[in-house]
C-alpha cells in the first residue's frame, strides 16, 4: 500500500500563486471531508491549484481526464482477462478511496451523466464505493477526498453536471489573475522579465475583451507561459506570441488580425 502511495505523491511543490483566501478555504474542506468542485476557464489555474493543495496536504493526487467516451468501468475498475483466468484491475476511483488519496476528475462534465452518478455514494456522509461487479462495497479512508473541476462557459443542456451530483459538492470559482498578478506568475513560471510579462498581459487582456465576439475563450494565463517560454527561448516577442497566444485560440482571419496589431502595438 505504501508504494502505491508514494507512486502517487507529489514530491517538488508545484508554483502557485494565491489570488485569495482559496488555500485556507480548501484545507477546511478537507478537514471536514467534503468534496469540491472548481469552477473557472480554460488555462487559470484549476489543476495547478489542486497539484499545489495535494502537495501542501502531504497527500497522493490521482487525476482523471474526463471524456464522453469514458466508462463507470473506467473508474471503478474491471476485470482483466488473463492466460490463467481473469484479475480484477482497480480503476482510479476506487484506487483513490482505498488509499487515501485525492481523486481529480478534471473537466468532468464532458464525461457522461450515466458515469459522473457512480460518484455520489462517495460524496455523501457514507462516503462508500459500491463495486457491483465484485459485490464489494469499498468504505473511503479516511484521507480520501473527490475534486472535481469544469469551465462553465463550455457548458450546455448536453454538457452539465445535474443537480443532484451539484449539490453534493462545496465549490471554488476561478478567473483569471489580476494583471499584476499574472504578470509577476508569468514572470515566475518562464524567467522572462517583469516587464515583459507585463506586455504579455496587455495582449491577454486584449483578447479577453473578444470573448462573445469572435472568441469563445479569450488567451488563457497558461498560453501566456508558453509565449513567454518562447521569448526565455530567444524567440523574437512578436513571433512567439502569434505562435502561442493567436494560431492556437481562431483561424478567423479578422479576429487574427486583431490580435496581431495588437501584438505589434505591444512589442513593435
Amino acid at each position: 500500500m505504501t508504494d502505491i502511495t508514494q507512486q502517487y505523491r507529489i514530491h517538488q511543490e508545484p508554483f502557485y500563486q494565491q489570488q485569495s483566501n482559496e488555500v485556507a478555504l480548501y484545507e477546511a474542506a478537507y478537514r471536514a471531508k467534503l468534496p469540491v468542485m472548481v469552477k473557472g476557464p480554460t488555462g487559470c489555474g484549476k489543476s495547478r491549484f489542486v497539484e499545489y493543495m495535494a502537495w501542501k496536504l502531504g497527500k497522493p493526487l490521482i487525476t482523471v481526464a474526463c471524456n464522453e467516451d469514458m466508462t463507470a468501468s473506467d473508474l471503478v475498475g474491471r476485470y482483466l482477462l488473463e492466460s490463467n483466468g481473469t484479475r480484477w484491475l482497480d480503476g482510479p476511483l476506487a484506487t483513490a478511496a482505498r488509499i487515501g488519496a485525492i481523486c481529480y476528475l478534471d473537466e468532468i462534465v464532458e464525461a457522461r451523466q450515466d458515469t459522473t452518478v457512480v460518484i455520489h455514494p462517495l460524496t455523501d456522509h457514507r462516503r462508500q464505493l459500491p463495486i457491483d461487479k465484485k459485490g464489494e462495497l469499498i468504505q473511503a479512508h479516511a484521507d480520501f477526498q473527490l475534486v472535481i473541476s469544469y469551465n462553465p462557459g463550455y457548458q450546455s443542456l448536453m454538457k452539465d453536471l445535474k443537480q443532484s451530483t451539484k449539490q453534493r459538492f462545496v465549490g471554488f470559482d476561478f478567473d483569471y489573475p489580476q494583471p499584476e498578478l499574472e504578470a509577476r506568475i508569468i514572470a515566475t513560471e518562464s524567467g522572462i522579465t517583469l516587464a515583459d510579462a507585463t506586455r504579455l498581459v496587455k495582449i491577454g487582456a486584449a483578447a479577453r475583451a473578444l470573448k462573445g465576439h469572435g472568441l469563445d475563450e479569450g488567451i488563457s494565463t497558461r498560453l501566456l507561459v508558453y509565449a513567454a517560454t518562447l521569448i526565455r527561448g530567444e524567440v523574437a516577442p512578436v513571433d512567439a506570441c502569434r505562435m502561442a497566444l493567436v494560431r492556437p485560440i481562431t483561424d478567423d482571419a479578422d479576429i487574427r488580425a486583431t490580435l496581431d496589431h495588437a501584438i505589434d502595438a505591444v512589442f513593435g
